[in-house]
């Protein structure tokens, strides 16, 4: 990434909306919003105020950094299609950062070396999106791989391993961090994400990991 360059990030793929000005660790400008249902009416208004306060317009950004899941559904089109148009307006590159190893890096900081953690969040009722990390310096590797498991595998798998996510505690077991600050969005965007820039982002999408199926209401003879 271009280190003179800020990159601004989006989070939107939990309750959480969350955006940043990130120039390095040191010097960022971040506003956090915990309100479920709340992405559409805030993004924007946070997005103006911390470009406002960092003193930075959106044509001298160096890349647009959105979560791009999994996640909720609704949450993750409403922040991709912030940042098409944020991009398109300011002729930016993308890079869609993958929630769960944002949130892993997020993480790491405050982990020793070599410990692990799993990351399960809400699917539906049934299932799960999960992976299993490891920390490794003050990043991850990959533990077990994302995917998808039932709810009733749960509880087998975690076993005494520390978890993070917004899956209803078993007996204070899990942590309620299920989303990443933008500001990690950012950070892994700036490791990661040069070869990840993507200009023509028309049939860009979130990560859904699980189509997204229509449930008709049955209606009574």
């Amino acid at each position: 990434m271009n280190e003179s360059k800020p990159v601004l990030a989006i989070e939107t793929s939990q309750s959480l909306c969350s955006v940043c000005v990130y120039f390095s660790d040191e010097i960022f400008y971040e506003m956090n919003i915990n309100l479920k249902n709340s992405h559409a009416e805030k993004l924007f208004e946070a997005t103006d105020f911390v470009l406002k306060s960092s003193g930075v317009n959106a044509k001298d950004l160096d890349a647009i950094a959105v979560s791009a899941g999994p996640g909720s559904f609704t949450g993750l089109r409403i922040g991709m299609s912030a940042a098409k148009g944020l991009a398109f307006g300011a002729k930016l590159p993308i890079v869609s950062v993958p929630t769960f190893e944002a949130l892993a890096l997020q993480i790491a900081n405050y982990l020793k070396c070599d410990s692990d953690f799993f990351i399960a969040n809400k699917v539906n009722v049934e299932e799960l999106y999960f992976a299993k990390f490891q920390v490794k310096g003050n990043s991850y590797i990959f533990a077990e791989n994302l995917g998808i498991i039932k709810r009733d595998e749960f509880g087998k798998r975690i076993k005494n391993t520390l978890t993070f996510g917004n899956v209803f505690p078993l007996d204070g077991k899990i942590k309620n961090l299920c989303a990443p600050n933008s500001s990690f969005i950012a950070k892994w965007c700036n490791l990661f994400g040069e070869k990840l820039k993507v200009y023509d982002y028309d049939f860009l999408e979130p990560n859904y990991l699980k189509n997204f199926v229509v449930k008709e209401r049955k209606k009574n003879d």
